[in-house]
């Protein structure tokens, strides 16, 4: 991986140092000290019983309050700073840093998933690998969580796409970074919103813990500049009584979820796959159920719904569930042969643009893309199917193509030249597919779309992109063979 998606890609965990000094409320000024000193720290944190954080004292504090004014058996908790702002470990680090700077803050405590004080953050240790290009795109990609803030992100996640996409940055690295800032897009609107109804009346807290999951494009980490939303929820099992009283409030919250990411720039989805269908808010226990019977169902709809789901991945919330869902979707492909062939049936017709003697196909007049390749539709969606299938069907759990293609290579599923044709392909593809799409932002019109003129293309990624079709030809049409041979 480059280094410019590494350093947006790293977690607040990948900088922590010792544990922090951690003191209890009724501690002694004197100890607090003591710890200070033996330990070389900076700062400490107030933690109750339970190893939560609800105070913070920092050398500052020291200088200012406590040397030479203050009784050294005073209790700690008289002179802390409170409440304790908090970051948690699994947040992006360009986060972190640019939340550090917004409210000038040189330390800030850490928290594991479930609240507790796990390390602390140091905003010099942090920006010691960074440069000051990387610090500015930093700033661009981190505005408040406001409707306003959240649009100058995806604005910036343009121009970010852009500078990587000139460094020669491999565009399946830039989509899974873009990817990452819409996943933290999704994040932040949920936190403010969770916040917004735990201070109302009719909602406060929620009544069951809960996982955002996100689907299509956006769960193989494979984004472009601007995705539709395909997002669903998973809510801890409930009894059925309450279901009425549960299912309220996360009606609500993917109703508020939905309006404003659509508002920042993710479009609502046309075939409204999001949480505020009851088709895609469900338990953990009722997402089981519904896998299974549309792998026995096998209609036409509900092998469509397979296909939008199948590539989810964890959003926000309780990472367990969708691991767990992972888990039992995997077993499942592997035990139902004939839902892959039947999943594969309906896709039958979804090919590539290449005609007799390697003759690359364009659109006609009728749609207004004449002479155009629509890369998508006949480009990477057939592969992305095939590979999805055959991942499928040998018990593969990633969901990335380029993972999945690892993961078929390692099981011996294909052969190190198909192997190196279809990664190859697939870098080509995607490269053609966001040169296009940045050069149409660019443009007056500033609609972006997945058609490619053919004429754009040089010779050579004329030839490349005969070869890329081949390859993904070969695929699909061994994977037909396979099938009749199966059954």
């Amino acid at each position: 991986m480059s280094t410019q998606t590494e350093i947006f890609r790293r977690l607040v965990s990948d900088r922590l140092g010792d544990p922090p000094v951690c003191l209890p409320p009724d501690a002694t000024l004197k100890e607090l000290v003591e710890r200070m000193e033996v330990e070389t720290a900076t700062c400490a944190v107030i933690v109750d019983d339970s190893w939560r954080p609800i105070g913070i004292i920092t050398e500052q504090d020291v200088t200012r309050k406590i040397a030479f004014r203050l009784d050294p058996e005073m209790r700690v908790s008289k002179i802390m700073t409170t409440p304790v702002v908090t970051i948690q470990r699994s947040d992006y680090l360009y986060h972190a840093v640019a939340f550090m700077r917004r409210r000038s803050l040189r330390h800030i405590p850490v928290l594991s998933e479930e609240g507790l004080v796990c390390g602390m953050l140091s905003l010099s240790e942090a920006l010691s690998f960074l440069s000051e290009q990387t610090l500015e795109l930093m700033r661009m990609l981190t505005h408040e969580a406001t409707l306003e803030g959240l649009r100058a992100v995806k604005t910036a996640q343009v121009e970010l796409a852009e500078a990587l996409f000139n460094d020669n940055v491999p565009v399946p690295e830039v989509q899974s970074l873009l990817t990452d800032i819409n996943r933290d897009i999704h994040a932040r609107i949920l936190r403010r919103h969770l916040a917004e109804m735990e201070t109302e009346k009719k909602w406060g807290k929620p009544p069951v813990e809960f996982a955002l999951i996100i689907l299509g494009s956006g769960g193989r980490g494979e984004n472009f500049l601007f995705p539709d939303q395909d997002n669903a929820f998973i809510l801890d099992d409930y009894p059925d009584a309450d279901h009425a009283r549960i299912d309220a409030f996360y009606i609500e919250l993917a109703e508020r979820m939905t309006k404003d990411l659509g508002e920042v720039g993710l479009t609502l989805c046309k075939g409204y796959v999001m949480a505020t269908n009851p088709v895609w808010r469900k338990t953990l226990s009722q997402w089981r159920d519904q896998v299974a019977y549309w792998m026995s169902s096998r209609s036409p709809a509900t092998l469509r719904y397979c296909d939008i789901f199948f590539d989810f991945s964890h959003g926000f919330g309780r990472a367990g569930y969708a691991a767990q869902l992972r888990e039992y979707v995997t077993e499942m492909g592997t035990r139902n042969p004939g839902f892959i062939k039947d999943m594969f049936a309906i896709q039958s017709d979804h090919s590539v643009a290449l005609g007799w003697f390697g003759r690359l196909i364009t659109e006609g007049d009728e749609d207004g893309h004449n002479g155009m390749i629509n890369l998508k539709y006949n480009g990477t969606l057939p592969l992305v199917e095939a590979v999805r299938l055959l991942s499928l069907k040998h018990g593969v759990a990633e969901t990335s193509t380029l993972g999945r293609l690892k993961a078929l290579r390692q099981c011996d599923a294909i052969d190190d030249d198909q192997f190196d044709y279809l990664t190859g392909g697939l870098n080509h593809l995607t490269r053609l597919l966001l040169r296009q799409q940045l050069k149409d932002f660019n443009s007056e019109e500033k609609k972006v779309t997945n058609f490619v003129p053919k004429a754009s293309l040089s010779k050579r990624e004329k030839e490349y992109l005969a070869d890329c079709f081949r390859a993904i030809q070969d695929l699909r049409g061994r994977l037909s063979s396979d099938f009749s041979g199966d059954f």
